[in-house]
């Protein structure tokens, strides 16, 4: 009996011993799940409270505009004609969305015509000069107008005059809204060290768009145009000015090879074209009702929501350009 008990003994210990581990890890899984679902649950809380200040997911934003960062910036860096595919691509996108939006105001608009015209303008806008750019803009919106023209006919569906030319007008607008403002940016890398000029000013953009993020989170409290933005604030508008400016002349000192002076014009004509370009866009969307353009970009909106501070400064930073190196 004795023997019995001996043997059984050790295998007892080891059974208590295991048992007692196997509790022990229990705990510590339960208290780890415990902190993560914690965890999880104030990031949950923060983010919420980020986006109903911002008016955006911008955990998320952000992720998504490194992605696209990074590959702008290879692009531009590494292979400059890679840049003007890109664009090319983004520009047709941001087109058939901006058709899309309008067509579901009721306005008659063909968001085929718009890509291919689109796509004609941006993608050309790398090998051609400045006058041959004026011809295929004409050349573009001619094409959508004549679309525009046979597809009313063909379909049979009585409007006005007004209606036809109100049409017209929004397709032609397209063409000047995204491709050709756009096209500036494509022109600019094709020139001599213009790939740096162009990244400086799409990294200026985002400055402003950084400091006014931050600034509005953190003091925003007076509208800077309620019935356009309302969640734009001068407190917002104060902090991009002085990223804005102090980006310009670490870019213009350190990037493109200018005075600091040139930098701080650059600052000042970025913000302005970018605020411009922002709550131009914000115009348009009270105008047809819609929140985004589109919920293409998660954290973003549409495509059009991102470049409506980049599409003016594009025009901006090649007259810049233009002005101080020829």
């Amino acid at each position: 009996m004795n023997a019995d008990d001996d043997s059984r003994s050790p295998r007892d210990a080891v059974r208590r011993r295991k048992a007692e581990l196997q509790a022990q890890l229990k705990v510590t899984r339960d208290d780890i799940e415990r902190q993560v679902r914690d965890g999880r649950e104030r990031f949950d809380q923060v983010n919420e409270r980020i986006t109903e200040r911002t008016g955006r997911n911008l955990i998320l934003a952000i992720l998504i505009g490194v992605v696209l960062g990074a590959v702008l910036v290879a692009s531009l860096i590494f292979v400059k004609v890679v840049f003007a595919v890109f664009a090319t691509i983004i520009v047709g996108f941001t087109a058939f969305e901006l058709a899309q939006a309008l067509r579901r105001t009721g306005r008659y608009v063909d968001p085929i015509a718009a890509v291919i015209a689109a796509v004609f303008i941006i993608g050309t806008a790398y090998f051609i000069d400045a006058p041959s750019r004026g011809m295929v803009l004409a050349g573009a919106i001619a094409f959508v107008v004549v679309y525009r023209l046979v597809a009313q006919m063909a379909s049979g569906v009585r409007r006005s005059v007004r209606d036809v030319v109100s049409d017209l007008a929004t397709a032609a607008f397209i063409q000047i809204y995204v491709p050709w403002l756009a096209s500036f940016a494509v022109v600019l890398v094709s020139q001599e060290r213009g790939e740096w000029w162009t990244l400086a000013f799409i990294i200026l953009v985002v400055s402003v768009d950084i400091g006014a993020y931050a600034a509005g989170l953190s003091f925003g409290k007076h509208p800077m145009a309620p019935k356009i933005s309302p969640k734009k604030t001068w407190e917002g508008f104060a902090g991009a000015v002085g990223c804005s400016i102090l980006a310009g002349v670490l870019l213009a000192v350190f990037m493109i090879d200018q005075p600091w002076w040139i930098g701080v014009i650059l600052g000042v004509l970025i913000l302005g074209s970018a605020t411009v370009g922002d709550l131009a866009e914000s115009m348009i969307k009270r105008d047809m009702g819609i929140k985004d353009m589109s919920s293409w970009l998660p954290g973003h909106g549409g495509f059009l929501d991102r470049l409506d501070s980049i599409l003016p400064s594009a025009a901006v930073m090649f007259a810049v350009y233009t002005l101080v190196v020829h």
